[in-house]
């Protein structure tokens, strides 16, 4: 399928490329836009593109019928607003779009991306990888299947060092991040891969009660939010998230659940073991491929528009993770407890699925 690039910034060069050259007997990037030159120039040579295909204005791109697929990978303030474009004009004819995490930056946008793909009859993909993660997929196979018993509640403790990152080669270092022009900033943009990975694991959310601890510096209101949760399935749960320092133990807290039988234990994304501890002194651990969510969501798109396979991560589906985000927010503004309203009960199951059938 023929790739239009919107944005060759960071994510593109460091995700989504990568994939792409992994899957280079399904993909192939015939156009790229972004508002730097620079950079346009720089990768039309490394991907052999002439001047005719690259654009600083995406508008012009959508012109185009030769591109199966749009690849968004913009600012998240950007992403409602260019998918909404894109689908407007490709809409009906059979090509798709891969979006970014989270899908916008407030609720109005977020319910406006929810329906983007039935409104325009076009196949919508966020690129929410946590999702198409192998060991979150794994988790959250074991706690349906109850491997360690019923699962009573957890604890899941993130912790980012934002500020001793903002210089250098690295995410942090991106001027809209460091002054976000958005509601919870760091939290919304980096956060929601932790809410996706619960509502992916646990389902549906029932209440949130959440406090923080403000942040001096501009890139994040809160420096730690400390958050109860209470799934509709009765699990609760802790969630820490920490963008502000390190974390200097090791092993890391990490993500631990625990059940009647036992514990589900994963240090981080990058450990490449899940662990399982039973009560009756047995020790299990399965390895996985780090970061092997980036493939696999591209696999599912691939396989959506050439074979008819579902999109397993739709706008549907993680509008309720943007959404979870400002309520926690809200729940912090307002000291209070927080009922989560699920939009959609359908949206909510089928991200529950087995993300499971990519042809290979």
């Amino acid at each position: 399928m023929n790739v239009g690039v919107i944005g060759t910034g960071m994510a593109f060069e460091r995700l989504h490329y990568p994939v792409f050259q992994k899957l280079s007997d399904k993909y192939k990037i015939v156009a790229l836009c972004d508002v730097d030159l620079q950079k346009r120039e720089q990768w039309a040579g490394r991907l052999g593109l002439s001047s005719e295909d690259t654009y600083e204005d995406y508008n012009k791109m959508l012109e185009r019928d030769d591109i199966d697929v749009y690849d968004i990978i913009v600012p998240l303030h950007l992403n409602y607003q260019i998918s909404e474009a894109v689908a407007k004009k490709i809409g009906g004819t059979g090509r798709g779009i891969i979006c970014e995490k989270p899908t916008a930056d407030n609720m109005e946008n977020a319910l406006a991306h929810y329906e983007l793909s039935g409104k325009y009859e076009v196949p919508v993909m966020i690129a929410e990888h946590t999702r198409y993660s192998d060991e979150i997929n794994m988790i959250r196979d074991a706690v349906l299947g109850q491997k360690t018993g019923e699962v009573y509640y957890f604890i899941y403790n993130t912790v980012l060092n934002f500020p001793g990152e903002m210089v250098g080669d690295n995410y942090s270092a991106r001027e809209w991040r460091q002054y976000p022009d958005y509601p919870g900033g760091f939290f919304l943009d980096s956060g929601v891969h932790n809410l996706a990975v619960m509502r992916h694991i646990f389902g549906t959310v029932d209440k949130v009660h959440a406090f923080a601890r403000p942040e001096e510096l501009s890139f994040s209101p809160y420096s730690a939010i400390n958050a109860n949760i209470l799934f509709h399935s009765g699990v609760t749960g802790q969630f820490s998230f920490f963008c502000s320092g390190n974390e200097a133990q090791r092993p890391r807290i990490g993500l631990r659940i625990f059940g009647t039988e036992g514990i589900i234990y994963l240090e981080d994304q990058d450990c490449g073991t899940v662990n399982f501890f039973y009560n009756n002194g047995d020790y299990e651990k399965i390895d996985y491929t780090p970061q092997n969510g980036f493939y696999n969501e591209m696999l599912n798109i691939y396989n959506a528009l050439k074979h008819n396979e579902p999109v397993y991560v739709t706008p549907e589906v993680c509008y309720g993770d943007t959404k979870m985000a400002f309520d926690i927010i809200k729940s912090i503004e307002g000291e209070t407890v927080v009922q989560v309203e699920i939009r959609s009960q359908r949206s909510e199951i089928r991200g529950r699925e087995k993300i499971q059938g990519c042809r290979t």
